[in-house]
This record gives structure tokens, C-alpha cells and sequence, in this order.
């Protein structure tokens, strides 16, 4: 991580009031991708990671039991919160979690978890360890959508800010959900730096 988890948490609060207006038509793209792969039934718990404002959460909470939006980043759940308030809707739970620390109750099913250009900020051991924590919460399905290499990019055309994001390849994000457990059965390519991943559990976590 080329910041420390405080220092993004200050950087997305600074901007959280405008960020929903900044995004890119990559982001709505995969934005809406993880939303449809994502498909929550009426009795699943979905935990969404780097929540940001409720982009992913809000749009699931129509579906699911519940949603469980983590963020690091106090700013962006605020406007996330006040969304859903808007909205009358009282299946998320906006409260602080970390992609290796989610802040979840051990006892409490998921069924599906999602996030949505926010792993890319983590190097790529720490994104295996955060795939990892993501296998443990029990989910049958993962969807992540996020900054993501199929080639080497055009160091003219960065998709990505190197000073604060550290994207690794779909080949490495691959191979974390397969050493978890889970099937890749599905990869969305939005841009040659943008990619959704879908995967499916193969295999059970250990009794």
C-alpha cells in the first residue's frame, strides 16, 4: 500500500461530497457489471468492501436481506448513509472495515461479497490476503470489479494514479480466488485497465 490506511481514509473524506459527480464512464460501466454479476436473493447478506458512498450497496439493498457497506473512509459513508435515508432504505449498514479487517461478526452469514475500484490500492500480497478474509466470511460468490491489468499499460495513458494505487494483473487476481477455493467464471473486460471478476466457491472452507 503506497499510503497508509489513514491517509486514503483522509483523501476520500476530502473529496466524499463530490466523488459520485467525478466518476469516470469505466467506473459506471463496472459499477453496473458488479451490481447484475453480484445478484443477491431475498434471504442473502451481502458484504460490500470499499463501499465508498453506496454506489454497489444501495442498488443491491433492493434485493438482498441486508447489506454490510464497509469503508475506511468516514466522509464517504456519511454521504452513503444519507442516500439510504433518502431513500427509506433500512437494509444497509454503513460502519468502518478494512479489506483485511471488514469489521463483521464472525457468527454472521454472507452469502456474496462485492467491491467495486477500491482493492487497487493494496499491494498484491495484501490484495491474496484480502481475497483470503473475503473466502473466510463463507460467501458462495465474489465480485470484484477494479483497476486491473490484461496488458502492461500505456505509461502515457495510465488508468490509474501510481503515486496512490497499486493495480496488479487479472492473472494475479485469478490466481487469488483459485487458491481460495473459488472458480473464475467470469471476467468482463471494460478497459485494458479495468476488469470484472466473478467468482464462484468450488471448494468448502475447512470444518
Amino acid at each position: 500500500m503506497k499510503k497508509t490506511v489513514a491517509e486514503h481514509a483522509e483523501r476520500f473524506s476530502e473529496k466524499a461530497a463530490s466523488y459520485d459527480d467525478s466518476k469516470s464512464d469505466e467506473y459506471q460501466a463496472c459499477a453496473s457489471l458488479v451490481i447484475d454479476h453480484a445478484s443477491p436473493g431475498a434471504d442473502d447478506v451481502v458484504l460490500d468492501l470499499g463501499a465508498g458512498t453506496g454506489a454497489i450497496a444501495l442498488a443491491l439493498a433492493e434485493d438482498a436481506e441486508r447489506v454490510l457497506a464497509r469503508d475506511i473512509s468516514e466522509g464517504m459513508m456519511d454521504e452513503g448513509r444519507q442516500k439510504a435515508a433518502d431513500r427509506g432504505l433500512e437494509t444497509v449498514e454503513f460502519a468502518y472495515g478494512e479489506f483485511r479487517d471488514p469489521g463483521i461478526d464472525a457468527d454472521r452469514p454472507v452469502d456474496v461479497v462485492t467491491s467495486n475500484f477500491a482493492l487497487h490500492h493494496l499491494a498484491d500480497d495484501e490484495k491474496r490476503e484480502a481475497i483470503r478474509v473475503m473466502s473466510e466470511t463463507g460467501a458462495r460468490r465474489i465480485v470484484l470489479g477494479d483497476v486491473a491489468f490484461f496488458e502492461e499499460p500505456d505509461p502515457e495513458a495510465p488508468f490509474y494514479s501510481p503515486e496512490v494505487d497499486d493495480p496488479a494483473t487479472v492473472g494475479t487476481l485469478v490466481e487469488a480466488f483459485t487458491d481460495e477455493g473459488f472458480a473464475v467464471t467470469a471476467v468482463e473486460r471494460i478497459h485494458d485497465q479495468v476488469a470484472v471478476i466473478v467468482a464462484e466457491r468450488v471448494r468448502e472452507l475447512p470444518a
